[in-house]
């Protein structure tokens, strides 16, 4: 990604009160400090890598207990006494992934920022595809590489070195209330997250709620992530015959569940590739360029493969639909043999624009589905789970801050991006605290790789990440959200 300059702002665009807050907010000391401790803070995170919570039940539970215990340790090396780990039941009676809460209360008449990140990871995959050990971190070329070093671990390390750089900076005049929020299922879909919410509605209560699970634009380019698309998914299935049958004694007159289950999903887009789901919302064209060759290198897109859909790359990305199928039951290759198989099962997901509610976009995948069953097959849909899109408000206090505190911190001015995944809990914090104003800020960029094989974080902009969010909280203990200005 290299040209992106129409959503860039300078500090007057952002906020036209900041320059004023900005003369009062100690930069060079608070770079200084986050400076002075990055390597002890890398030290950190790379401990952190070492521990494999994965909060699928596949995988060892201790090992998630072992990454809560972990966090709340180095929470508590900030200098905080009130950490606790805390869980809700599931609906079926298990309980929920371990949360780190820990509070700093406000001093009277000044706001509280909550600092949401996760400790749970993806699982590793396929170790033959990483180059080392996902579990044991290794810094190569100025990146550290391991499972869930950017995401998102490197998220919980930003919070707790700039909390630490803020509050050895500014002592007892940072009177900014601090909760944070470090949650232990969100790789598993945060299962508990809404009830977890509403268990613990008054502790994790904030003015400003900073989610550290996004990306920046590139390399040596900060941006805020500024909307999300929703999300829906489902289960498709395609019945041809009672059991399966050999294919030289019945194949012919018969097509086999697969070939139909091909000839469904080929419905789901046009011909030039956009989502062909009748009833689907579709956003507008966004400002942000985002060059085709850039495009194609991010995301390793083997040359003579066309680009699918219409407008320009970033709408494609973040205000379209977008459909994809992300798994199947078939038997493999190895394992097949010459039968016409009686059915077939395929998992659809759906990306959905911002603006679209999720249960009409169910249903209008839903009746999809049903109306283009191929050949008179048996059909059925059932739906999967659901998210709301999210769109930030840019002219609020705390997006105009964020925006002037990236752009500072990394000495280029910072990109307003949308960002084609989903963040359903996003949706619930929303729900619940209609009034907190939410950033979603992170440490990833393009070559990140989170979710794959070799994951990898880039450590000079994780530095610049932590000094901004630094930045942040001292103008926000200046009155950035026009409360009164940090204790004297």
């Amino acid at each position: 990604m290299t040209d992106h300059h129409t959503s860039a702002h300078t500090a007057a665009d952002v906020n036209p009160d900041i320059s004023d807050i900005a003369s009062r907010v100690p930069a060079a000391e608070l770079r200084g400090s986050v400076s002075r401790n990055f390597e002890a803070t890398v030290a950190e995170l790379v401990d952190l890598v070492a521990i494999p919570g994965i909060a699928w039940n596949a995988f060892d539970a201790e090992q998630l207990e072992r990454s809560a215990e972990s966090v709340a340790e180095l929470v508590r090396s900030t200098g905080l006494d009130d950490v606790q780990i805390l869980r809700v039941p599931k609906d079926d009676g298990g309980q929920g992934g371990p949360a780190v809460v820990a509070r700093k209360v406000a001093a009277p008449g000044m706001p509280t920022v909550v600092l949401y990140a996760h400790h749970d990871v993806q699982p590793p995959g396929d170790s033959a595809l990483w180059d080392s050990a996902p579990f044991v971190a290794r810094e190569r070329d100025g990146r550290l590489y391991g499972r869930g070093a950017a995401d998102d671990k490197a998220g919980i390390m930003a919070h707790i070195a700039s909390f630490r750089a803020i509050t050895e900076t500014l002592g007892d005049t940072f009177g900014v209330g601090v909760t944070f929020f470090i949650e232990g299922e969100e790789e598993a879909g945060s299962p508990t997250f809404a009830r977890f919410l509403e268990t613990h509605r008054d502790l994790l209560s904030g003015d400003v709620i900073i989610v550290a699970d996004s990306a920046n634009w590139q390399v040596g380019i900060p941006a805020l992530t500024t909307s999300l698309r929703g999300l829906v998914d489902g289960t498709v299935e395609v019945r041809v015959t009672g059991h399966a049958v050999h294919s030289g004694m019945f194949g012919g007159p018969i097509l086999d569940a697969p070939t139909l289950m091909a000839r469904l999903i080929a419905t789901f887009h046009d011909d030039k590739g956009s989502v062909a789901v009748e009833g689907l919302h579709r956003g507008g064209e966004t400002e942000v360029d985002y060059p085709e060759a850039a495009f194609r290198a991010d995301a390793a897109v083997l040359d003579g493969v066309q680009l699918a859909g219409h407008g320009s790359i970033t709408s494609r990305l973040w205000t379209q639909p977008a459909l994809s199928v992300i798994g199947m039951d078939i038997p493999s290759v190895d394992m097949s043999s010459n039968t016409l198989l009686a059915s077939a099962r395929a998992k659809i997901s759906l990306r959905l624009a911002p603006g679209q509610d999720p249960a009409s976009a169910m249903a209008a995948l839903e009746a999809h589905v049903l109306r283009h069953a191929p050949f008179g097959a048996q059909v059925s849909f059932t739906a999967g789970e659901a998210g709301q899109a999210f769109a930030t408000d840019t002219h609020a206090p705390a997006a105009r801050t964020a925006l002037w505190a990236l752009g500072e911190s990394w000495g280029v001015p910072a990109v307003e991006t949308g960002m084609g995944g989903s963040i359903p809990f996003i949706a619930d914090l929303k729900a619940t605290y209609p009034d907190a104003q939410i950033l979603v800020t992170g440490v990833e960029d393009p070559d990140s790789r989170a979710h794959s094989a070799n994951e990898s974080l880039h450590l000079g902009d994780f530095e610049k990440a932590i000094v901004a969010q630094s930045l942040l909280l001292a103008a926000i203990n200046q009155g950035a959200l026009g409360q009164p200005s940090g204790v004297s």
